[in-house]
């Protein structure tokens, strides 16, 4: 048996705050697929094709059935995704100004195929308008191949920042994280340097209407017992500038950073999956209406793989929790 500080350090379990696959060892999976619909849709619907005949473009996503996951183990990153799309066009004959429709099928995005090799099937509907359809066969095919290629690069960089966290050894310090992709592996190595691992993340702004007065529902989050009551666990809460809250078993946790009573609420905010350290900003305004208040949360700064989960946090959590406290004490 090895002595006590001498063991593998792969299997030694760190202190850390999150609690989180220490050393990056053990296998956690990341859904991706609807972090990868908003992308395909981002990526694909508007690419435009023009030659000296006519013009296309890809004008809808009509359909994107499917799945994609990423796996995390003893440091490497694993891909699944697998996908059917379908798209639509529309283009125009420069010379006679006629329009013709038609559709773009991929019925196999997958990890199994290099991009170059997936197949892209164009078809028009009835009619004339041949052109176009050669120029969607041809330009259009390779710039859908290409917006493809896009979406795999995001998939193994943009989607996957935190989930190959840095060791007690370094937490301290910034890293850069270098990810050099290999087939459907991607081995991620972290370096101490002075800037620091830039988050990808995006904005929530959510509206919501309660049943009570503003006084009542600015209490609910700033009163412990009354945040208590609506997340049904234990919570620490000191409701002044620069205090410290956590709630749901500490699962979120912050620090208020404005107060401005029956008004709005500005505070850092976080769920304890994120990537350590990092906080999203929240803020609350409340408006009085009719019989009712009107919540408005704005968040900036979640990260895009949590974007999902941080929406269905407050509104099933939140807002839903606080309804029903809400009716209880009526």
């Amino acid at each position: 048996m090895a002595k006590w500080g001498q063991g593998d350090p792969r299997w030694i379990v760190e202190e850390r705050e999150d609690g989180t696959n220490v050393n990056n060892w053990h296998w956690t999976e990341r859904d991706a697929t609807v972090w990868s619909k908003g992308k395909l849709r981002e990526l694909l619907v508007g690419i435009a094709m023009e030659n000296e005949t006519g013009r296309c473009e890809i004008s809808e996503l009509k359909q994107v059935e499917g799945e994609a996951s990423c796996s995390s183990r003893k440091g490497k990153l694993i891909f699944f995704y697998e996908w059917n799309i379908k798209l639509a066009w529309k283009g125009t004959i420069k010379e006679s100004g006629a329009k013709h429709k038609g559709l773009v099928e991929i019925p196999s995005l997958s990890e199994e195929n290099e991009v170059d090799d997936t197949e892209v099937n164009v078809s028009k509907k009835k009619g004339d308008g041949d052109t176009l359809k050669d120029l969607m066969k041809t330009t259009g095919t390779a710039k859908v191949r290409a917006a493809l290629a896009e979406y795999l690069k995001a998939l193994k960089t943009e989607f996957t920042t935190g989930m190959i966290l840095p060791t007690k050894a370094v937490a301290t310090q910034d890293l850069t994280v270098e990810r050099k992709v290999t087939g459907n592996t991607l081995q991620v190595q972290a370096s101490p340097v002075a800037l620091g691992v830039r988050i990808p993340t995006v904005a929530l702004h959510l509206t919501e209407l309660f049943d009570t007065t503003v006084e009542q529902l600015y209490s609910i989050f700033t009163v412990k017992d009354l945040v208590q009551k609506f997340s049904k666990s234990p919570a620490v809460l000191e409701a002044e500038k620069g205090g410290k809250f956590q709630m749901f078993d500490g699962n979120i946790t912050g620090e208020y950073v404005e107060l401005l009573t029956n008004r709005k609420i500005i505070m850092k905010w976080r769920c304890r999956s994120w990537p350590e350290e990092h906080y999203a900003t929240v803020a609350l305004n409340f408006v009085p209406a009719p019989g009712q208040t009107e919540l408005q949360l704005d968040c900036k700064g979640v990260p895009v793989c949590k974007e999902e989960n941080t929406k269905l946090c407050w509104q099933k959590q939140h807002f839903e929790e606080i309804k029903g406290a809400i009716i209880s004490q009526a």
